[in-house]
């Protein structure tokens, strides 16, 4: 994709005249205008200020950069390099304190990067193969060898996991796992919990995603913490068990 298509297709998907993306990004209204029909050849500064006025991810501003002919701007360093020694020893210090709770950190796959023991609790009978790394979460969850069958809410809370997945081979091979939404009151005013059957009894848990705000990396930035926390005071004293 060129940059004029590129600039314009990510303009138009976040909802963005002319106009507003120009004030945000401090030029005008017939300069973009340039830009997005190829008149104009941007700058590098220029690319990235659009980029950020647009807030997109750091893997979408490099994509930008790229189709204007510039090199990135922010590096994409594997997590095991030494360099990001001191996120993973972050990562697995927030784990830890989680505790007894389960939390889990995904990458930008949606594959497990690290987890705390209590997820052992979520993840007992969970068939081998979908334990082999790399770990796919959502199938993990929504698989029938996973935690599917022990979902007493499958159909309800299912959605939650599908809402965060792009359109792709994986969003129509998880969805052809879910039944159909039953509407309900099962919620506690913010959220559905997901009610999962384990060897301690029911567990009620609802979820809270974390991520580096201030990340300059695309894979710290593309790194997110699931916390799970108890929905009632019954799987609080389950969990602490």
């Amino acid at each position: 994709m060129d940059f004029p298509q590129a600039l314009r297709s990510v303009r138009q998907r976040h909802r963005l005249s002319q106009l507003e993306l120009a004030l945000r990004a401090s030029t005008t209204q017939r300069h973009l205008s340039f830009l997005e029909s190829g008149r104009s050849r941007p700058g590098r500064s220029l690319v990235v200020r659009l980029g950020e006025a647009m807030e997109l991810s750091l893997r979408e501003r490099n994509e930008l950069l790229l189709a204007a002919g510039y090199a990135p701007v922010y590096p994409q360093t594997p997590l095991d390099d030494p360099a990001l020694e001191h996120v993973r020893t972050a990562l697995r210090h927030v784990l830890e304190g989680h505790l007894p709770y389960p939390a889990i950190v995904v990458d930008a796959r949606h594959e497990l990067v690290l987890a705390n023991d209590a997820v052992g609790l979520l993840t007992e009978g969970v068939a081998g193969h979908l334990l082999r790394p790399p770990v796919n979460v959502p199938r993990l969850c929504l698989h029938p060898g996973g935690l599917a069958p022990r979902i007493v809410n499958l159909g309800q809370w299912a959605r939650h996991v599908l809402d965060r997945l792009p359109p792709g081979e994986l969003h129509d091979e998880l969805s052809a796992y879910v039944p159909p939404a039953e509407p309900g009151p099962d919620h506690v005013g913010f959220a559905v919990p997901v009610r999962l059957r384990s060897a301690r009894g029911e567990l009620r848990l609802t979820t809270t995603i974390t991520t580096f705000a201030t990340a300059t990396d695309v894979t710290v930035a593309e790194l997110k913490l699931e916390a799970f926390l108890p929905a009632d005071a019954a799987t609080a004293a389950l969990l602490a068990g």
